[in-house]
C-alpha cells in the first residue's frame, strides 16, 4: 500500500534561490510564501495526486547515490539492462515535464527562471507517478535524494523507504579528473564549478548516506577502476539479492 493520498502533504511551499537547472533542481528549500507560479503548480499536483488503485504492489526501490563523476549514471544503465530495473532520474523527470509543454511543465520552468527551486514535494510526485506508470517490479532512482529534505519528502509522500541504497564511493581527485577529461562541451565541467558541485555533494548528500547507513540499507561500491571492474562489484551485489 505504498501509494498514498498526498494532497494535504503538497501544501507546504518551499523556495530558495538557484543558479542552474541541471545541478540545483533538488537542493533544500527554506520555507517562504511562494509566488503565484509555485502556488498554482502545487495546486495542480494536489488535484491530480493519489489517482490510481491503492492495492498496487510496492516495487523494489533502490536509490543510487554518488558524487559528480562517480560513474553512477553509467552503472545505472547497466544495472537496468542486466537486472530488469526501471531507471528513473529525478532531474530527467523534471526536464521531461518542462519539455512536454504541459501546464505543469511551464510552471516548473517559470519557477526556475525566477531563480527559485522546484519544491521537493513536486519532484517526489513526479517520481511517484513514474513508478506507478512502469510495469517493472524493480526501480532504480538515480541521483536522488540529494539532501535530507528530499529524503524526508519522499518517505512522507510515498509512505515507504528504499529497499537498498547504493553509494558509489569515489575519491574527489578521481571525480575531478573524470569530469575534466570527459570533454562533453558542458559549461559546468570546469575546475571552479566542479569544486563547488563537490562541496554541495559533500554537505548535502553525505548526511543522506549516513542516515541510510544507520538503517542498514547502504552498500558502498568502490568507484575507482575501469567501468568493467566497477560493474563487476555491482554485479556481485545484485546477484546476491533476493528481490
Amino acid at each position: 500500500m505504498w501509494r498514498r493520498q498526498v494532497g494535504a502533504l503538497l501544501l507546504r511551499p518551499r523556495s530558495t534561490p538557484s543558479s542552474t537547472l541541471r545541478h540545483h533542481l533538488l537542493l533544500p528549500v527554506p520555507d517562504q510564501s511562494p509566488p503565484l507560479a509555485s502556488n498554482l503548480l502545487l495546486r495542480l499536483f494536489t488535484s491530480q495526486s493519489g489517482e490510481g488503485g491503492d492495492g498496487a504492489t510496492k516495487p523494489f526501490i533502490a536509490f543510487v547515490l554518488g558524487g559528480p563523476g562517480s560513474g553512477k549514471g553509467t552503472q545505472c544503465a547497466r544495472i537496468a539492462s542486466d537486472f530488469g530495473f526501471a531507471h528513473l532520474s529525478a532531474g530527467d523527470l523534471l526536464r521531461g515535464e518542462i519539455s512536454s509543454g504541459s501546464e505543469k511543465g511551464e510552471l516548473i520552468l517559470n519557477i526556475i527562471k525566477e531563480g527559485r527551486i522546484v519544491p521537493s514535494e513536486i519532484t517526489v510526485e513526479l517520481i511517484r507517478k513514474a513508478m506507478e506508470s512502469t510495469d517493472a517490479k524493480r526501480v532504480l532512482i538515480d541521483g536522488f535524494p540529494r539532501c535530507e529534505e528530499n529524503r524526508i519528502a519522499f518517505e512522507r509522500i510515498t509512505g515507504t523507504e528504499p529497499d537498498l541504497v547504493i553509494f558509489f564511493d569515489c575519491p574527489e581527485d578521481e571525480m575531478v579528473k573524470r569530469l575534466l577529461g570527459r570533454n562533453q562541451g558542458r559549461v559546468d565541467d570546469n575546475i571552479e564549478t566542479i569544486k563547488k558541485r563537490l562541496k554541495v555533494f559533500e554537505s548535502l548528500n553525505i548526511p543522506v548516506v549516513d542516515y541510510y547507513t544507520s538503517r542498514g540499507k547502504v552498500h558502498k561500491i568502490n568507484a575507482t577502476g575501469t567501468e568493467e571492474e566497477i560493474f563487476g562489484a555491482v554485479r556481485k551485489l545484485f546477484s546476491s539479492l533476493r528481490f
